[in-house]
C-alpha cells in the first residue's frame, strides 16, 4: 500500500525587507590630546567636529564622542588602558560597532585596541581613504585612491604569524616555506609598482594637455578651499557645469575643467579641485600629485572661504599651509568669501572680513615657514547659491588675472574683413566703430595676444 507524500508547505514571504548591507554603522568617536600645547595645536572639540561630518559623509551614526588628553602618547593603545575600559563599558551600553580615532595609529596600536575592544578599529587617515574610495569616479581618481590605501595597508600586515605559512613542493622547498604575510606583501608591492607607473602615463598626459592649452593664451583658474566651503555650487554658478555638489565632504573628488568668459570677453579656463582638510594624510598628498599639479600650475587660485564657519581662520590657514606644500604658495590669490548672504549686514563687510582671516596669516607666516606665502590683498563676497556678488567677482577676476592683460586699442581693418571685425566683437569690448570708405575704424579694450595678433591694423 503507497502511503501519500507528505504535503510540504512553501514558506511564505515576508513583507519585512531584509536588512541591508548599507545599514549605517554606529560609531563612538574618540579626541586625543597632549597636555603640553605647541604651536600646531589645535581644538580637539573643533576636530572631533570634523571628524564627526567624515564620519557622517561615510554612512556612520555618531553614538558618542571622548576625548583623551594625556601628557604623553601611550605606545600601546595611544590612550591607555583606563580610556580603553571606559569604551568598552561605552560600546557595551551604546551597542557601537565601531570606534573611530581622530588621530593616526600604528599597526600595533590598531591592534591591541581591536582585541581589546572586539570592534572595527578605524582612524583618521582609514576613515578619509574610505570616503575619497566612494567618491572617485574616473580612472584617475580610482587609482588615486588605490595608491593611497596600499600605502597605508603595507606597514598594517604584520603579525599575521607562521600559521599561514604555505609549503612549497619539489626539492629544496621542504619546510616552513613562504608566509602568506610574505607573499602579501609583494603582491601589493607590485600593484603600488604598476599603479605608480600608470599614475606617471597621467602626469604625463596632463603636462602634455597643458602644453597644448599653452599654445592658445588662456589662463588657468583653479577654485581651492576648505572642503564643503561651497567650491562646486560656486563652480556651477559661474560655468552651468553641473558639478555635483553635495553638503557632504569630499563631494568632488575628481577634478573638472571648464571654459569661463570674463566681462572682458576674455576666456579663461576654470577648474575645481578637492577640497582641503585639517591633518590631510601625506600619503593622499602624495598619492594626488598629478591632480594637485594643476593647482600649482593654474596662473591664478581663487580661495574659497566659507565666512558663516566657526573655524574659518583655522580652515584657511590649513588651506595656506597645503599650497605651499604643493608649491603653489606664491601663486596669485584671490579670495573668494562666500555664503555672505547668511551674514548680517553688520558682519558684511569685505574688508574687515579679509583681514580677520588672512590677517592671521601674516602673522602665522613669520614663525611658521611651511605657511609662508602669498596672502590674497584683496576678497570678494558673494553667495554661490542665490548668485549674489558673482558679477563683482568676475570683474575682480579680470583687473587681478596677471595674463594677457586687457589694453584699449583702434584697430583699421578693410571693411570686407569680416572674420577680424568679428573676431573683435568676440574676444573684445567694443566701444566704437566707425566706416571711413573702405575701412572699419574700431576702438575696442581687448588682451595683450589679441592686439598683437592685429598688430597689422593696429592704429596709433
Amino acid at each position: 500500500m503507497c502511503r501519500p507524500r507528505p504535503r510540504t508547505r512553501t514558506p511564505r514571504r515576508s513583507s519585512i525587507p531584509a536588512p541591508s548591507n548599507t545599514a549605517h554603522e554606529k560609531a563612538i568617536l574618540v579626541g586625543f590630546e597632549l597636555k603640553r600645547k605647541t604651536s600646531q595645536s589645535f581644538d580637539p572639540e573643533e576636530s572631533l567636529e570634523e571628524l564627526a561630518e567624515l564620519a557622517a559623509s561615510a554612512g556612520a551614526v555618531v553614538a558618542e564622542r571622548q576625548v583623551q588628553s594625556r601628557d604623553r602618547v601611550e605606545a600601546a593603545t595611544l590612550i591607555g588602558s583606563g580610556k580603553v575600559q571606559e569604551l568598552v563599558a561605552s560600546i557595551a551600553s551604546l551597542g557601537a560597532t565601531v570606534v573611530i580615532f581622530d588621530h593616526d595609529l600604528s599597526p600595533t596600536q590598531q591592534r591591541n585596541l581591536e582585541k581589546a575592544l572586539a570592534v572595527k578599529i578605524i582612524d583618521r587617515t582609514q576613515l578619509i581613504l574610505d570616503i575619497f574610495a566612494s567618491r572617485a569616479r574616473t580612472r584617475e581618481g580610482r587609482l588615486q585612491v588605490e595608491l593611497a590605501q596600499l600605502n597605508y595597508m603595507l606597514p598594517r600586515l604584520t603579525g599575521r604569524g607562521v600559521e599561514m605559512s604555505r609549503l612549497g613542493g619539489g626539492i629544496g622547498t621542504r619546510g616552513p616555506g613562504e608566509t602568506q604575510l610574505e607573499t602579501d606583501r609583494r603582491r601589493i608591492a607590485r600593484r603600488i609598482k604598476k599603479i605608480n607607473e600608470e599614475l606617471e602615463g597621467v602626469r604625463a598626459g596632463r603636462a602634455l594637455h597643458r602644453r597644448q592649452r599653452s599654445a592658445v593664451p588662456l589662463p588657468v583658474l583653479s577654485l581651492v578651499g576648505y572642503t564643503n566651503a561651497g567650491k562646486s555650487t560656486l563652480f556651477n554658478r559661474l560655468t552651468k557645469a553641473g558639478v555635483l555638489a553635495d553638503a557632504k565632504m569630499f563631494a568632488t573628488l575628481d577634478p573638472t575643467i571648464r571654459l569661463l568668459m570674463l566681462p572682458s570677453r576674455r576666456r579663461v579656463l576654470l577648474g575645481d579641485t578637492v577640497g582641503f582638510i585639517r591633518n590631510l594624510p601625506t600619503t593622499l598628498v602624495k598619492a594626488f600629485r598629478a591632480t594637485l599639479e594643476e593647482v600649482a600650475e593654474a596662473t591664478m587660485i581663487l580661495h574659497v572661504v566659507d565666512v558663516t564657519s566657526p573655524q574659518a581662520v583655522g580652515q584657511t590657514a590649513r588651506v595656506f599651509q597645503v599650497l605651499a606644500e604643493i608649491g603653489a604658495a606664491h601663486t596669485p590669490q584671490l579670495m573668494v568669501l562666500n555664503k555672505i548672504d547668511r551674514l548680517p549686514p553688520s558682519e558684511a563687510d569685505i574688508e574687515t572680513l579679509r583681514q580677520r582671516i588672512a590677517g592671521s596669516q601674516l602673522a602665522t607666516s613669520e614663525t611658521d615657514a611651511p605657511q609662508a606665502g602669498s596672502v590674497p590683498s584683496r576678497a570678494v563676497g558673494v553667495s554661490a547659491l542665490t548668485g549674489k556678488g558673482v558679477d563683482a567677482l568676475l570683474r575682480a577676476i579680470d583687473e587681478a588675472l596677471p595674463f594677457d592683460l586687457i589694453v584699449r586699442a583702434r584697430f583699421r581693418l578693410p571693411a570686407g574683413d569680416g572674420a577680424s571685425i568679428h573676431l573683435l566683437h568676440q574676444l573684445g569690448r567694443v566701444i566704437n566703430t566707425q566706416y571711413d570708405e573702405e575701412y572699419c575704424i574700431v576702438e575696442a579694450d581687448v588682451s595683450q595676444s589679441l592686439k598683437d595678433r592685429l598688430a597689422e591694423y593696429a592704429v596709433e
